[in-house]
C-alpha cells in the first residue's frame, strides 16, 4: 500500500480553492514607482489601445464596458481599474504591502508574491491573463448573440413595412453600419492585455537582457498576448522587441540604445532562413501586412533593425521565439522559446521582391537545452499517433470501452510490466444504499441552447451569468464556489453551453507508470485553461461509513458546503450563488457541519480520476457542480484545467492537506513525502 499511497492520494482529498487549504497567506508586493506607473500608462496602454482600435476599425458604441479603455470617463475608468485589481488580488494574493523594486530585481513582477518561485509567478500571471481573456470572450459572445436577436427582430418588423418607401430608405441607411460591425475584428486577447496594464499585473514590466526567471527553454506560449502578459516580448505584432533610449539610465547606462532583447521567427518574411542553430533573420518592416506578406518597400536601419545592429556591436544576445501552426491555439499558432542567440553579423541586400532588406545572422549560444521546436518531441515524451506506436502498452483501454475515447495504460518502469489492477472501472457514480439523492429540481424554460442570462433560470443561480464560454467546446471562466448547470428538467438540449461538464471525457488521456509516484495521468491533446478534464467517480457514501478505514487512499470528501462557508480553514471562493440557507446557520450548526457528510470512495470502483496525482503546483483545479438537484452536500466533483496544458504533461491537482493533519489508528501523526517535483514543493504531502 505504500506505493499506492504515494501515487494516488491519502486518507482524504478535499475540495478547496484551487485544491489548496490552510496555507498561510502572504502579502503581495508590487511596484509603486511613479516613474514606472507613468511610463506604463502613457506608453504601453496607449500603444495597445491604438492597435486595438486599428483592428476593430472603429470604437464600440453603447455599453462602455465593452471597451473600458476607449472614450471612457475618468469615473468609468477608475471602476474598470478597481475591478481588474480585485481580480489580480484573487489570483495573486493580498495587495496591502507594496515595495519599490529595482530594474534588476528578479522579483520585479507586478502583482507577484515575493516568496513564490519565478516559475509560479509566471504561471499565476498567465492564469490571470486567461481569466481576463475568457471574460472578454464571454462579452463578445453575448454581443454577437444580441446582434443576432436584434437582426431577427428587425427582419420581422420589416415584413410589415414591405413596399414602404420609408422602410427602404431606412434599410439603405442602416446597411453600412451593419457591414461595418460585421467587418470588425474583435480581439479579446488584446483587451485582456489592456486590463492587465491598467491593474499593473504584467510580469517584468521593465525590459531586460537575457533569460527571464521562470521562463525556461522550451516554454510554450499559445498567443503573442501571453508573451506580453509576462513581459517576455512586449509587442503583440512586431517581430523585434527592443529597449529604447529611456533605458540609458540605471543598470544599462553603459549600453548604446536601442538594443534588441527578443525576436519572434514565424515565417512572415520571405527572406528568412531558419536552420535551427544558425538563423538568417530579416528585419521587420516594409512588407504587406494585409496581403501576400511580400516586401513592398525598402527597409531603413531604424527602430528594431537598428537595435539588432547594436546587439552585434555590443555582443548582446537576444531571446529567440519560434512560431508554428497549431490548431489548438485560439490564434492558430504556438510560440516556443528556443533560447539565447548571439547576433554575429548584419548586412543590407536586395530581397526576393527587389527591395532593400536588412539581414542578421544569429547563432545559438552553447550550453543550452536542446531545441524542441522542429521535433515531434514534447516536454515529457513523444505523442503516439495510434495504439500500435505506444511503448510499454499494458492495457489498450482501462475503461473497457465505457468512455467515448479509449484510455490506454503504459508501464516502462516495472519488470515485468503490469497493468493497473485491484479496482473496477465505472463511468458513473455508484450510490450507496443508505444515500438518497434529492429529487430533480425544475429547470429553465430555454429552448435549444441557453443564450440570455437575464431570462435563463439556471444563469440566475450563477449570479445572472453563464459560468462557461462556448469556445473550445466549453470553458469555465473562473473557479467558483459552486457552478449551477442545466439539468434534466431544463428545456435546453445537450449542446447548451451550460452543460459543459456533462459531456464526458473528450481528450485522449493515458495512464502511465512513474518511478516514485505509482500511476499517473497525462493527455495526448492540448487542454486549454478552463476546459473540463474529468469527473471524480467512485462510490458515493456517507463519510461516517469510512471513518474506520485507515488504509483507503482514494476517498474524496465532498466539502463544497464547508468551502462556501469558509469552515475548517478553507478559503472561500468568490462568486454570487443563490443557495437558500447556506449562510443562515448559527455556531452550533456550523460546528456540526464542519465535517462533510458525504464522500466519494474510489478504492474498489472508480474512473481515471483515481489515478491523478497530487502536485504543489497543479495544472488542474477542483470545481463543485450542481445540475439535477441543488444539494451542495452531494455536488458533483469536477476537475478543470487551471492552465493551458501542453500534450504529454502530467495532469495533477492539489490534494489540499494541511501538514500534520493525518493520524493513524493509534492517534500518531502520519507523514508522507511529496515527490511532485514542483519548484515550490512543500516536500510533504501531509
Amino acid at each position: 500500500m505504500v506505493e499506492q499511497c504515494v501515487s494516488n492520494g491519502t486518507e482524504r482529498k478535499t475540495v478547496a480553492k484551487n485544491g489548496k487549504k490552510e496555507r498561510k497567506k502572504t502579502e503581495t508586493q508590487r511596484r509603486t514607482s511613479d516613474r514606472i506607473k507613468s511610463r506604463q500608462r502613457e506608453e504601453k496602454e496607449q500603444l495597445v489601445r491604438k492597435r486595438v482600435q486599428v483592428l476593430d476599425g472603429q470604437e464600440d458604441k453603447g455599453n462602455p464596458r465593452k471597451r473600458p479603455n476607449v472614450n471612457a470617463t475618468e469615473e468609468e475608468k477608475e471602476k474598470e481599474v478597481a475591478m481588474a485589481e480585485r481580480m489580480v488580488n484573487q489570483v495573486l494574493g493580498s495587495t496591502e504591502v507594496r515595495k519599490e523594486v529595482t530594474l534588476g530585481d528578479a522579483s520585479g513582477a507586478g502583482g507577484a508574491l515575493p516568496d513564490k518561485s519565478a516559475t509560479v509567478k509566471v504561471k499565476d500571471t498567465l492564469r490571470l491573463f486567461n481569466k481576463f481573456y475568457l471574460q472578454l470572450v464571454q462579452e463578445e459572445e453575448l454581443r454577437c448573440a444580441k446582434a443576432k436577436v436584434d437582426k431577427k427582430v428587425s427582419q420581422g418588423s420589416k415584413k410589415f413595412l414591405k413596399g414602404s418607401k420609408k422602410s427602404a430608405d431606412k434599410s439603405k441607411k442602416e446597411k453600412p453600419s451593419e457591414d461595418a460591425d460585421r467587418k470588425k475584428a474583435k480581439r479579446p486577447d488584446l483587451k485582456a492585455i489592456t486590463k492587465m496594464f491598467e491593474a499593473n499585473a504584467t510580469m517584468y514590466p521593465e525590459k531586460r537582457i537575457g533569460d527571464l526567471p521562470g521562463i525556461s527553454v522550451g516554454h510554450r506560449f499559445y498567443s503573442r498576448a501571453e508573451m506580453v502578459a509576462v513581459g517576455f516580448h512586449s509587442h503583440w505584432l512586431n517581430g523585434i522587441d527592443y529597449m529604447g533610449q529611456s533605458y540609458r539610465k540605471g543598470v544599462y547606462h553603459n549600453y548604446t540604445f536601442p538594443l534588441a532583447v527578443a525576436i519572434v521567427i514565424s515565417g512572415m518574411y520571405e527572406d528568412d532562413l531558419d536552420n535551427a542553430e544558425d538563423v538568417i533573420y530579416t528585419g521587420q518592416g516594409g512588407h504587406d501586412l494585409t496581403g501576400n506578406k511580400r516586401q513592398i518597400r525598402d527597409q531603413k536601419l531604424e527602430r528594431g533593425k537598428l537595435a539588432l545592429k547594436n546587439c552585434v556591436e555590443q555582443c548582446v544576445p537576444v531571446r529567440v521565439v519560434r512560431g508554428h501552426e497549431c490548431a489548438s491555439s485560439y490564434c492558430g499558432k504556438v510560440y516556443t522559446y528556443d533560447g539565447l542567440y548571439k547576433v554575429v553579423q548584419y548586412w543590407a541586400e536586395k530581397g526576393l521582391s527587389g527591395f532593400t532588406v536588412f539581414k542578421y545572422r544569429l547563432r545559438r549560444l552553447e550550453g543550452q537545452p536542446i531545441l524542441t521546436t522542429n521535433q515531434v518531441q514534447f516536454s515529457y515524451g513523444r505523442i503516439p499517433q495510434s495504439v500500435a506506436e505506444i511503448r510499454g502498452l499494458v492495457c489498450e483501454d482501462i475503461s473497457g470501452a465505457q468512455e467515448d475515447v479509449p484510455i490506454p495504460a503504459t508501464n516502462l518502469v516495472d519488470d515485468p510490466p503490469v497493468a493497473p489492477s485491484g479496482y473496477t472501472y465505472c463511468k458513473f457514480l455508484q450510490i450507496a444504499k443508505n444515500v438518497k439523492l434529492p429529487a430533480n429540481v425544475s429547470g429553465c424554460n430555454c429552448q435549444g441552447t441557453c443564450v440570455d442570462p437575464r431570462t435563463c433560470a439556471c444563469a440566475k443561480l450563477n449570479g445572472s451569468d453563464f459560468p462557461y464560454v462556448q469556445i473550445n467546446g466549453g470553458r469555465l471562466i473562473e473557479a467558483r464556489a459552486v457552478v449551477f448547470e442545466c439539468g434534466p428538467s431544463c428545456g435546453c438540449g445537450p449542446g447548451c453551453v451550460n452543460r459543459t461538464s456533462q459531456r464526458g471525457i473528450k481528450h485522449r488521456l493515458e495512464v502511465f507508470r512513474t518511478p516514485k509516484k505509482g500511476w499517473a495521468v497525462r493527455s495526448w491533446d492540448f487542454i486549454p485553461s478552463g476546459a473540463p478534464v474529468c469527473e471524480y467517480i467512485g462510490a458515493l457514501v456517507r463519510t461516517e461509513d469510512t471513518d474506520h478505514v485507515c488504509e483507503n487512499n482514494y476517498i474524496f470528501d465532498i466539502d463544497c458546503l464547508q468551502t462556501m462557508r469558509g469552515l475548517g480553514g478553507r478559503e472561500r471562493r468568490l462568486g454570487d450563488v443563490s443557495v437558500p440557507g447556506i449562510n443562515n446557520f448559527d455556531g452550533d450548526d456550523q460546528k456540526s457541519e464542519s465535517v462533510p457528510e458525504f464522500c466519494i470512495d474510489a478504492v474498489s470502483t472508480g474512473n481515471i480520476a483515481r489515478f491523478i496525482n497530487h502536485s504543489c503546483e497543479p495544472n488542474l483545479f477542483v470545481q463543485c457542480v450542481l445540475s439535477s438537484h441543488h444539494d451542495v452536500k452531494l455536488a458533483r466533483v469536477m476537475l478543470f484545467a487551471a492552465d493551458n496544458i501542453p500534450p504529454m504533461q502530467e495532469l495533477t491537482y492539489d490534494y489540499g492537506y494541511a501538514l500534520d493533519s493525518v493520524s493513524g489508528p493509534s492517534g500518531k501523526i502520519k507523514q508522507m513525502p511529496c515527490y511532485c517535483g514542483a519548484a515550490d514543493c512543500r516536500k510533504r504531502l501531509f
